[in-house]
């Protein structure tokens, strides 16, 4: 018997893009078991890729970001910055308020705990150049955290989420980083081209999810043992990633409505708390002043750091901290970019560039002035020198010992940690659900199993590196895994313009093109305009056509001026083309062509791509000059009467000029 056409449907129970699928899975793994299996081979090769990225190719990543900062801008305040990431008529998904929440929690959230009190400090004790432990050395320290915290990493995540949102919202493709190839290899996009460069951001967002996940559970370990005595040791930084791996799980099958949006919102709400708390509990009015003079020498120094590879006093410095934050940030910008993109259909690319760039760029310089100025103050002002020998002795434990010397520690050392589970819990189920989306191809509807199974590797991988060699592993696998995909984003900034140009040239042609003439001067019927659409003629028509047409209409036209006293005369050439020149003595002479102007076929016509035959194939228009240049529009198959008067509203319009600059 026949099965009823009513019987509802299942839902797959694989929804996968196997290349990108199996290749991310299988590297993934053969890292892990390599890092779990020999584990003192792993941590020497991972010391010896440092070394080699830091030596060979530190320039290239200074490099790549100062241009990601300049495209951003650049992009954000040129024409195409009205360009929605959607339909003309889209609106976005979420309030501000949302769409802050969850990108920024995504983006930086277990980075400020761990980092906030413990960079200035780092930089304050040990600077890169110059004396340690003076007001220069707490100066620099607050602009070398700025920078490495500022509009450099949210460029790079900017960069990936513009251009995954521009062609999956507004030119319909699949919501992977190989869609924004689409300009420069076409089809080719979905094959093995675009399989590498998805399974390169799949293994980017992995390890880079690692990285903070295990800072996370290094931060929450140290948390667990100064509010209960928990031992500080690998083991049990193990266990914490699989616990809140379990809790991050959960939150992935809730979705993003049900479980990411709402726990990003709680993590803005308790961050803002912690921040005020800081405030009003710290030095307020010395607070107040340093996040002005901070931001005024963020801004100044911008340029001079973005460049400075400390070529003139070598350095390690440059390895363990801006190389890595770089490398960090584009291993994170596949998953982080994608997640933006996800959450900001509807924006226009300057609202998005802003926003992105500026927004939570504000709030980080709080944070950081605020948490890093109350911990330089404390060593410099109160005296508590052993809060930065702490700090240097383990950065995990830098948030808890700085919460002591201020009011209700246990209470905000036990909110911190909840904070930190929380942005735990946010980065983990972000990225299961980027990385799930790229290896099946784009999907976002795919089986709960898929997402579930990456939200486990990704603490298996973080777990793998905390024992192999803890931070140094977790820095190197960063820095190692974005090198590819740097170069991968450098051609997502090319595809990204020349399809906004494209974008944009198809507005302005809607807008501004010049189509044949409708009303009682046409003088053709509707079919017959269709037909001169479609048809594409040959040179000797397109001469013909100026001859019999073009050239008896320009020769009314000035016969009717010379009538008038005015110096008028027609010319033309062996090419084919015509024109009418009126001569004003000292004033601008006005000038109309129409010439003959060849075009390559479409691809839908020229199904033989051998050069003799695409020459064969060239059609051509009958394109209108003025003295400024071609007016890019044809007139083949219009009247003479719509001639006439096309040559009449542009000899207005001159007048109208002239009349303008007497």
């Amino acid at each position: 018997m026949a099965e009823s056409n009513d019987a509802p449907t299942r839902a797959p129970r694989l929804q996968i893009n196997p290349p990108v699928f199996i290749a991310s899975a299988l590297i993934a793994l053969v890292l892990v078991v390599f890092a779990t299996t020999f584990t003192d081979l792993a941590g020497d090769v991972f010391s010896a890729v440092l070394g080699w990225v830091t030596d060979k190719v530190g320039w290239f990543y200074v490099l790549a970001v100062a241009g990601f900062v300049v495209f951003m801008f650049a992009v954000a305040i040129s024409s195409y910055g009205g360009i929605k990431l959607g339909p003309d008529h889209s609106e976005p998904d979420y309030s501000y308020l949302s769409w802050f929440a969850m990108l920024f929690s995504a983006g930086m959230g277990i980075g400020l705990m761990f980092f906030g009190v413990a960079e200035p400090v780092m930089h304050y004790v040990s600077p890169p150049t110059g004396d340690p432990e003076t007001v220069q050395a707490a100066r620099d320290a607050m602009s070398i955290t700025f920078f490495h915290w500022g509009v450099h990493a949210w460029a790079i995540y900017g960069v990936v989420a513009l251009s995954l949102a521009y062609f999956a919202f507004r030119q319909g493709l699949p919501l992977t980083i190989r869609s924004s190839l689409y300009p420069l290899i076409g089809d080719r996009i979905h094959g093995g081209i675009g399989h590498t460069v998805d399974t390169f951001a799949v293994l980017g967002t992995l390890f880079g999810v690692a990285t903070s996940l295990g800072f996370g559970a290094m931060q929450i370990n140290s948390g667990l043992e100064y509010l209960f005595g928990v031992p500080n040791a690998p083991i049990v930084q193990v266990v914490l990633i699989a616990v809140i791996t379990a809790i991050a799980t959960v939150s992935v099958v809730l979705g993003l409505d049900g479980g990411i949006r709402r726990v990003s919102e709680f993590n803005i709400i308790l961050a803002v708390g912690l921040l005020i708390f800081v405030l009003v509990a710290g030095p307020t009015v010395y607070l107040l002043q340093t996040v002005v003079q901070n931001t005024g020498n963020y801004v100044s120094s911008v340029f001079s750091m973005t460049f400075n590879l400390y070529a003139y006093e070598p350095t390690d410095w440059i390895g363990g901290w801006t190389l890595f934050y770089w490398g960090w940030w584009i291993a994170w910008a596949p998953f982080v970019g994608m997640f933006i993109a996800r959450v900001s259909r509807g924006r226009t690319i300057r609202e998005f560039t802003f926003g992105v760039l500026l927004v939570p760029v504000g709030f980080t310089i709080m944070w950081m002035t605020f948490f890093g100025n109350t911990a330089l103050n404390m060593i410099m002002e109160q005296g508590i020198g052993d809060l930065a020998e702490q700090v240097s002795a383990d950065t995990s434990v830098a948030l808890f010992q700085f919460f002591e010397h201020l009011p209700f520690s246990t209470i905000t050392a036990f909110l911190a940690t909840i904070l930190v589970v929380t942005f735990f819990v946010t980065s983990s189920d972000s990225g299961s659900l980027v990385v799930d989306i790229l290896t099946s191809g784009g999907k976002e509807d795919s089986p709960t199993w898929q997402r579930i199974f990456w939200a486990i590797l990704e603490g298996v991988i973080a777990a793998a590196l905390l024992l192999a060699g803890g931070l140094a592993a977790l820095q190197t696998a960063t820095i190692a895994s974005a090198l590819p995909f740097t170069i991968i984003m450098i051609i997502m900034c090319w595809g990204l313009l020349k399809a906004l140009r494209i974008d944009r040239m198809k507005k302005v042609s809607l807008l501004e093109a010049r189509v044949s003439p409708v009303g009682p001067h046409a003088a053709v019927s509707w079919q017959r305009r269709l037909r001169s659409i479609v048809h594409q003629p040959r040179r000797n028509e397109v001469v013909r056509y100026i001859q019999e047409t073009v050239k008896p209409a320009l020769n009314a036209v000035a016969e009717e001026l010379r009538k008038q006293n005015l110096d008028a005369v027609v010319g033309e050439r062996e090419d084919g083309r015509c024109w009418v020149e009126v001569r004003h003595g000292e004033e601008i002479d006005f000038f109309y062509s129409v010439r003959p102007r060849a075009y390559e076929p479409p691809s839908f016509v020229m199904r033989d791509t051998r050069p003799k035959r695409a020459e064969a194939l060239k059609y051509f228009r009958a394109e209108v000059h003025l003295s400024e240049g071609g007016q890019d529009y044809d007139v083949v198959g219009w009247s003479q009467e719509a001639l006439i008067n096309d040559v009449l509203e542009h000899y207005e319009r001159h007048m109208h000029f002239l009349d303008a600059v007497r």
